[in-house]
């Protein structure tokens, strides 16, 4: 079914809510503890006023990946799910946990494609919903489950898992060496851990303020406590007991086509991924002016819409420059016992 722009804030989320919401959000964002001590909260307000944007302008999977030149781009998110479930070795048979598991794109499509059950952990209840609803109608009910709880501390017993994934979720942890730390827990012994994490590269420089300016807009706009480099994700798993398999920066390795971040401008794309592009969040924005002028959608949602616009700006310009990654592969073990 296609997600239409008449149906933003026609589903869970009351209609006088959300420029209360979008105006607590950007309030609480203000600084690094505000978003760090009640970051549970933060992220279910951010997703709650977010979700049908991202339904709408990108599809069922919040994820980047990159693109062949001739593939499509729901082809190309698949391929990337396809990835992870590969170089975790998932089959039949298999526990696996789906870390921040949003409306449930990757989720269902890993399910389909390895046979494994997956087990998908979010704290926001609107997104629930939607994974499960859409699971069914995928007819994959029997593969998929879902635990409604705080990633930080999964309602789980220890060694649940025989392997675990994050695809660009851990990113919104408060403390590396705490989402890190549970999934060890969780996991057991001998099993896998495999995470898409956003960086700053090593061409990040600290020193410029147009990078810092890109990195706190990504921050802002995309309800992320802070974005971390590389090294300071492989300490994290070091400290908490992991064995690193491989690291690796997706997005640098690939092949020559379409970049991750080209969607965002829009250059080379098909009618069909207009809505992702610069000109299509133009028509999109002034779209839903209008639409807000008329009472059609709530007020506030054109906020929640400029939030979005700069997320999209500034993820584009900062990968066009090359000093950020949304795809550091981090590929790691539990020791065996």
């Amino acid at each position: 079914m296609t997600f239409k722009l008449t149906d933003i804030f026609k589903k869970e989320i009351e209609r006088a809510d959300v420029s209360t919401r979008i105006d607590g959000y950007q309030s609480q964002f203000k600084t690094v503890d505000g978003r760090k001590s009640d970051y549970s909260n933060l992220e279910i307000t951010y997703y709650d006023l977010v979700t049908d944007f991202y339904e709408y302008g990108w599809g069922r999977s919040f994820h980047f990946a990159p693109r062949a030149a001739k593939e499509s781009f729901p082809a190309s998110l698949a391929r990337h799910e396809h990835h992870m479930a590969l170089r975790l070795g998932l089959g039949p048979g298999m526990n696996v946990l789906d870390l921040g598991c949003g409306i449930g794109g990757p989720q269902i499509e890993i399910a389909r494609f390895s046979g494994a059950k997956i087990v998908g952990v979010n704290n926001n209840e609107m997104q629930l919903k939607r994974a499960k609803q859409y699971s069914k109608e995928a007819g994959l009910s029997h593969l998929t489950d879902w635990i409604n709880c705080d990633f930080m501390q999964v309602d789980a017993p220890d060694q649940s898992f025989d392997a675990i994934y994050s695809i660009e979720a851990s990113c919104c942890a408060p403390s590396k060496t705490g989402i890190y730390g549970e999934t060890f827990r969780l996991l057991k012994p001998g099993g896998c851990l495999g995470v898409y994490e956003y960086c700053m590269t090593d061409v990040f420089d600290p020193n410029r303020p147009d990078h810092l300016k890109l990195k706190a807009d990504m921050e802002f706009a995309g309800a992320l406590p802070e974005i971390s480099k590389q090294s300071v994700i492989s300490s994290a798993l070091e400290e908490v007991g992991f064995e690193a398999i491989k690291t690796q920066d997706l997005a640098a390795d690939a092949p020559p086509g379409i970049p991750w971040y080209e969607p965002l401008a829009g250059s080379g794309l098909s009618l069909a991924s207009l809505r992702s592009s610069s000109a299509g969040r133009q028509i999109t924005h002034g779209s839903l002016w209008l639409l807000e002028k008329l009472r059609i959608v709530p007020a506030g949602t054109t906020q929640v819409s400029s939030v979005l616009n700069l997320a999209a700006m500034s993820f584009e310009k900062a990968g066009r420059l090359g000093i950020f990654t949304p795809m550091q592969f981090f590929h790691a073990r539990k020791p065996s016992q």
